[in-house]
């Protein structure tokens, strides 16, 4: 029996998002990593066929309450499945097995342009710029930085950190003198730490450009990195690496494949994404430090266009301002 003209309207505006439904790209259930699987859509919603001895096994997915759905090895998508995720806000990205590594994201249409701008204004002003990277630094390493502090001398303080924690990290491992050295062009005749650190760093750039792409944010805009587009990914990946990355390839100096095994123990470490939601928290705090104190409506709208005016504000689009009208 096929459903009537009035069923199919119900079914149509059941599947269009409101803006109650648009989720906080910090909930709970804002990431979904799948692999192996090839997601549809029926006429119930988006689902995942998942293939096993018993035949085909169904699992629906919550697009109402995904910001970024991650896509791993062996994942297929129709264009109808990601049409619906478009109308319902969510981004799609493209992931290397456990979500480390992003070859290519989907950002829908809807998605707000609240920490873009946030993010571009703090750019574009080189006093906010500053603040924006001593904030990573105190983040990064738990410590206040005096007032008046240059770039130029905080990327001193940075440096004395990073070869400080390289000596004792060392010195733990029994390796002896330790220089972070990155050479493409002599890649094979690293030693294992350099070559565990370079791959597990590079799955880490992948984490932190998911969670860019989730929140709208341009992976170019970069606060202490710049001249690549994924100068802003570099800024975010610097605040994890030495508790994730850095001690993960000293583990490593006496692997046969420092590279594959840092990959794998990095992917298993991070226990699929428990990084990502912390990392959204953080990029909002960095670029927002009084976020928290915005009304809700304000900073979640995602479906609302208006109109710039640096002097009144936002004004609302669709409206004629023609004077005398």
């Amino acid at each position: 029996m096929n459903p009537g003209p009035s069923a199919n309207q119900a079914r149509a505006r059941l599947a269009v998002p409101t803006l109650a439904m648009l989720p906080r790209v910090a909930d709970s259930l804002s990431f979904l990593y799948l692999d192996i699987v090839r997601v549809v859509q029926d006429d119930t919603g988006v689902c995942a066929q998942i293939q096993t001895p018993r035949g085909t096994d169904t699992v629906y997915i919550p697009t109402a309450s995904l910001s970024c759905l991650l896509l791993g090895p062996g994942t297929s998508i129709t264009a109808r499945a990601l049409a619906t995720l478009a109308r319902h806000g969510t981004t799609v990205v493209v992931t290397g097995s456990g979500g480390v590594r992003t070859y290519a994201g989907i950002q829908p249409e809807s998605l707000s342009t609240h920490w873009l701008e946030h993010q571009a204004r703090a750019w574009a002003n080189e006093t906010s710029r500053l603040d924006v990277a001593v904030r990573m630094y105190e983040h990064r390493f738990h410590e206040d930085v005096p007032d008046g502090t240059t770039l130029d001398t905080l990327r001193g303080m940075e440096g004395q950190r990073m070869k400080s924690l390289y000596r004792l990290l060392a010195q733990q491992h029994g390796i002896g003198r330790f220089r972070r050295n990155y050479r493409p062009d002599q890649w094979e005749d690293q030693d294992p730490v350099n070559l565990a650190l370079s791959a597990a760093n590079t799955c880490l750039y992948g984490i932190a450009h998911a969670a860019i792409l989730a929140m709208g944010c341009s992976p170019a805009l970069g606060f202490v990195h710049s001249g690549k587009h994924h100068a802003f990914l570099y800024d975010i990946a610097d605040l994890y690496k030495a508790e994730t990355t850095i001690p993960l390839a000293f583990s490593l100096h006496d692997s046969t494949n420092p590279e594959r095994d840092a990959r794998l123990r990095l992917r298993d470490g991070l226990r699929l994404f428990k990084l990502l939601p912390r990392i959204v928290t953080d990029i909002q705090a960095l670029l927002n430090p009084a976020a928290d104190e915005e009304p809700d409506q304000e900073r979640h709208a995602a479906d609302l266009v208006h109109l710039w005016d640096p002097k009144s504000g936002a004004l609302p689009a669709g409206t004629n301002y023609a004077q005398g009208q």
